[in-house]
């Protein structure tokens, strides 16, 4: 590898027969990651004393933690081979130069579908093998998954994966279940203005559909957190002057407010926060942003504790098949979760149904298994999606 300019690969780009996809495959801990890094180091990216340490395509924080890849990381490369390399290249070309878009895998069992979707899009592979521990079980994996691509699909579901969805996803989030019980109201330091509002969930089934979450009188304002969450804020004010002077300010308080929730400072989601009113001052040097963004931050959350605030998060649906000498067992040891179905089958065995969140899920199956003398046999069937958790006024 040489070291490039945007000058030399851009015009590279536009020819397809001078670029190569290729990915990085192996079991994990192999090594790629610190292959990779050589491979900047020689592009000059990154100082030769810190390849092999610096980790490049582990951006996020958990995989710095772990030092270990979590999701496929793509760079991109300039190759120019010697004039006796360019002899050994059959396929048409146009000219010496290369773009190389190099696709550095993760080798956990539990990321599969990673490297599943990047040999989608690759025309080569790069299986490595550590020299001290030979073949392993993720590289026969790996070397099938590049043999047979297209063809079939491996899904992670292990408890690292879970783990870092729940991460990538925020595990918890904060909502209200009913619509507030007053109009709250909250002032800037300055008393000068003040700001009513009030909050509600979202009507069942309007996730898919949000734009109906909205009354036809109302004015969508923004949509959060960062912009793109599933809460809305809406303006039903009616005939109110200068409103357009605190817009964004209380837009910036809600985006605020719904990325830190007034709970346990966890995103919020599904609540539609409605302005009804406003009373301003007449001079707009009363209504700066220093004024109005704690304002409206605090007259949200006040809305929340007032509408019944809860906490959601993910939940799986458990079964459990187990004999009757056990089962009163497993329900006094159930921790965190819900039973709410117990059948008889034939015989003393019988198969317990209960929601369980996925926080508790880790390990819950093995120390039942193991708990109970190999004689009960969980499975977590499949997440059914957002469950309420008790309210600070439940606990």
């Amino acid at each position: 590898m040489v070291n490039f300019t945007v000058n030399q690969i851009r015009p590279i780009m536009d020819k397809k027969a001078n670029i190569r996809n290729m990915a990085f495959i192996t079991h994990v801990n192999h090594a790629k990651s610190t292959l990779t890094d050589f491979l900047m180091c020689k592009a000059g990216v990154i100082a030769s004393a810190r390849s092999g340490e610096t980790c490049f395509t582990n951006t996020r924080k958990d995989e710095q933690e772990r030092c270990i890849s979590i999701k496929s990381m793509a760079i991109f490369l300039f190759y120019k081979p010697s004039e006796n390399n360019l002899n050994f290249i059959k396929q048409s070309r146009d000219g010496s130069g290369f773009l190389i878009n190099l696709i550095n895998s993760p080798g956990h069992v539990d990321f599969s579908s990673e490297v599943t979707a990047a040999l989608h899009v690759t025309d080569s592979t790069l299986v490595m093998v550590d020299c001290m521990s030979g073949m392993c079980v993720q590289t026969q994996m790996v070397l099938c998954q590049a043999v047979t691509k297209g063809s079939t699909s491996s899904l992670g579901a292990g408890e690292l994966h879970l783990e870092i969805c729940l991460k990538d996803g925020e595990e918890d989030h904060e909502t209200v279940s009913k619509e507030s019980n007053v109009l709250c109201l909250s002032k800037v330091p300055n008393k000068h203005n003040r700001l009513y509002m009030k909050a509600q969930p979202f009507p069942d089934g309007l996730a898919e559909d949000i734009d109906k979450v909205c009354p036809p009188v109302a004015q969508t304002w923004c949509f959060g957190p960062d912009g793109m969450g599933t809460s809305i804020l809406t303006d039903i004010t009616r005939g109110m002057q200068y409103l357009n002077e605190i817009k964004d300010s209380v837009v910036a308080g809600f985006q605020w407010a719904t990325k830190e929730g007034a709970l346990c400072e966890k995103y919020m989601w599904g609540v539609c926060f409605d302005v009804h009113d406003v009373t301003l001052h007449t001079n707009v040097t009363h209504c700066g942003g220093d004024q109005s963004i704690p304002m409206a931050r605090h007259c949200l959350y006040a809305r929340v504790l007032t509408a019944q605030p809860r906490l959601v998060e993910p939940i799986y649906l458990v079964e459990i098949q187990c004999p009757e000498q056990v089962e009163e067992l497993m329900l006094l040891n159930f921790g965190l979760g819900h039973v709410f179905e117990e059948t008889q089958l034939a015989g003393t065995m019988f198969v317990v149904k209960a929601y369980l969140p996925v926080n508790e899920s880790f390990g819950f199956t093995t120390d039942r298994r193991s708990n109970m003398g190999g004689q009960a046999f969980p499975q977590c069937v499949h997440l059914v999606g957002l469950g309420a958790a008790p309210g600070p006024r439940d606990r």
